[in-house]
């Protein structure tokens, strides 16, 4: 018995939802997300909710039960609020710069790294240390969060590198640390 899969998800005013079949579009005043749930998944709106139902009780049926239904529901939250990662660059040195919807990012390389901000996602620079990705897919924003932080991981040393603005970096203590 799935605790979250059973939750019924409920639908704001200003959000329209259109289950076909297996594909479901969420439109909101953020955009238009659409999705496609897997066949022993079924989703049914009732006034102003959904209900995620499950064809049977297998056990992959049942772990795709809560996900369908947290997938559906960070569509609705995504078209309404929308999603938000902050990123931090620590180190002498390094800074980001915004060029358009692109990302110019000086990470201690011999040449400065240029971002290009996916469909559907954009950035915001309040300080030369500080990212904001924002979008509305809660996927999209977290691979690219996810992207912009491999060009240059935090080092665990210095602690130079980009970070999540919510990461604890353990730092380690070197050679002299005796």
């Amino acid at each position: 018995m799935s605790r979250i899969g059973n939750k019924p998800i409920a639908v704001p005013s200003e959000v329209q939802v259109k289950i076909d079949g297996q594909n479901i579009t969420v439109t909101g005043p953020k955009g238009t997300l659409s999705r496609e749930i897997h066949k022993d998944i079924s989703a049914v709106i009732e006034e102003n909710t959904i209900k995620v139902t499950r064809k049977d009780d297998e056990p992959a049926t049942r772990s795709l039960h809560g996900l369908t239904r947290s997938l559906i529901n960070n569509m609705i939250i995504g078209v309404t609020s929308g999603y938000s990662k902050e990123l931090q660059i620590n180190g002498v040195g390094y800074r980001v710069a915004k060029q358009g919807n692109n990302l110019n990012l000086t990470l201690g390389y011999s040449h400065p790294v240029i971002f290009e901000a996916p469909e559907g996602i954009t950035f915001d620079v309040p300080n030369p240390n500080t990212i904001i990705v924002k979008g509305i897919d809660k996927e999209l924003v977290g691979e690219t969060a996810a992207v912009v932080r491999t060009k240059r991981p935090p080092e665990v040393y210095r602690g130079k590198g980009i970070k999540y603005a919510d990461e604890v970096i353990r730092r380690k203590e070197g050679k002299t640390g005796k």
